[in-house]
């Protein structure tokens, strides 16, 4: 009776992907593990994923529209804390995948020497968890949009382009951070800080009309700027990002197309260095 051995590298990039829809099943079991742990223990459980945005929103509410006074234009005619928060749980996520995805492998010594499965899988299954935080503060979004009376529009079809968006711009520097990380441990410190300081370069809590249109380019860079863009043009009827948001992402699909291609390669020393 022949054995069949299977290698993380065998095969070309369809018959890896091919392999980790294969095991699918346990992204679900990573994802639900995850969140048992993260509210263990703890008094107030999910509701901490009610608190920690609503008082971010209210610092930065007191400081941009209080103290700055930016004008109803400038908002795209939306109330600041709805500008403000569409912008907070767009970036939150994106960071949340940065943050998680990135140590997912090096977090998981101990599974990955004992049995076998695409660890791809480790940091895809951190959209899941990440996604569940970021439910629960749509569901808030939405609740703040019915109380503050602000209109919906058929622009909300397109509100899952723009999670998905979210979702691979925010994965494709975790896959890359998750490889990396592997042999190079300072990873773990440098992104998170750059990651932070991003957020000040990121339309999230001010709007990107603030910039000269001319410098739009520069502001698009940045991927994210456009994320928050289509999110706030789906919920709350914001303008469109500018055309420089395509260039944005279409390099976000690219990181992430060659970062998985980086960690198939990786994957085949995992276990050996983690």
């Amino acid at each position: 009776m022949s054995e069949r051995i299977i290698e993380a590298g065998s095969g070309g990039l369809f018959a890896y992907l091919g392999r980790v829809w294969q095991y699918r099943r346990l992204a679900l079991t990573f994802a639900r593990r995850d969140l048992k742990t993260q509210y263990a223990q703890t008094l107030l459980g999910l509701l901490w994923s009610v608190i920690q945005p609503l008082t971010g929103l209210l610092v930065f509410t007191l400081f941009f529209d209080l103290l700055i006074g930016l004008r109803p234009e400038q908002l795209d005619h939306a109330p600041y804390p709805l500008f403000a928060f569409s912008g907070m749980i767009s970036w939150y996520y994106f960071t949340f995948l940065i943050a998680h995805a990135g140590t997912s492998v090096t977090n998981s010594q101990d599974l990955i020497r004992k049995v076998y499965f695409p660890k791809l899988l480790l940091p895809c299954s951190k959209v899941l968890v990440g996604a569940v935080e970021f439910g629960i503060s749509l569901v808030l979004l939405i609740g703040m949009m019915l109380i503050l009376g602000h209109p919906f529009s058929l622009n909300i079809l397109f509100l899952p382009l723009a999670m998905l968006l979210n979702v691979v711009v925010g994965l494709s520097l975790g896959i890359w951070l998750a490889a990396l990380t592997v042999r190079f441990r300072d990873f773990h410190h440098i992104i998170p800080y750059l990651v932070n300081f991003g957020i000040w370069l990121t339309p999230v809590f001010y709007p990107g009309t603030l910039f000269p249109e001319k410098y739009h380019f520069l502001l698009y860079l940045n991927p994210m700027a456009g994320v928050i863009a289509l999110f706030r043009w789906s919920l709350l009827g914001a303008p469109l990002p500018s055309p420089w948001f395509g260039l944005s992402i279409g390099a976000a699909f690219l990181l992430l197309l060659l970062g998985i291609l980086f960690f198939r390669k990786v994957e085949k020393t995992i276990a050996d260095l983690v």
